[in-house]
């Protein structure tokens, strides 16, 4: 190779690690992002989805807290389904249903509190140390 096209590679090289220098020092981060795996059509259908649109009901039996939210909000799952939920937040928290049917204690970071619905309907619960903390387990016959 000759040797202005050796200079120019090493012109860029040097100009991308300033460019990076500069994002760091303005309080921008860089991330390492791995390629997306090869997938078909078929691997995709049969893959399950943890995600929905906002406000629509979900059919999983596990809930995350975290953020100060119950995630997903709303779960739907079928009578004599336990429903497992984790407090992934370092604040405690409580799983507590609004009609009493069920009332966990404080939570602390990395604790878990399951439930098994014996009976259909629909339960809204909350959080009683942060009431501003709602979801919904919709259980179906």
């Amino acid at each position: 190779m000759p040797l202005h096209q050796r200079t120019a590679g090493l012109a860029v090289a040097l100009a991308t690690v300033a460019g990076l220098a500069g994002l760091a020092a303005c309080g921008g981060t860089t991330q390492a992002v791995a390629p997306a795996a090869p997938s078909t059509s078929d691997s995709m259908a049969a893959m399950p989805t943890a995600t929905s649109a906002a406000g629509a009901p979900v059919a999983a039996n596990t809930v995350s807290i975290k953020n100060f939210a119950f995630v997903p909000a709303t779960v739907t799952v079928k009578v004599g389904t336990t429903v497992t939920w984790t407090n992934t937040d370092q604040e405690a928290h409580t799983v507590t249903a609004k009609n009493g049917a069920f009332n966990s204690s404080p939570l602390n970071s990395g604790s878990t509190y399951q439930y098994t619905f014996t009976k259909p309907g629909t339960y809204n619960y909350l959080c009683t140390i942060h009431p501003f903390m709602t979801a919904t387990v919709v259980v179906t016959p």
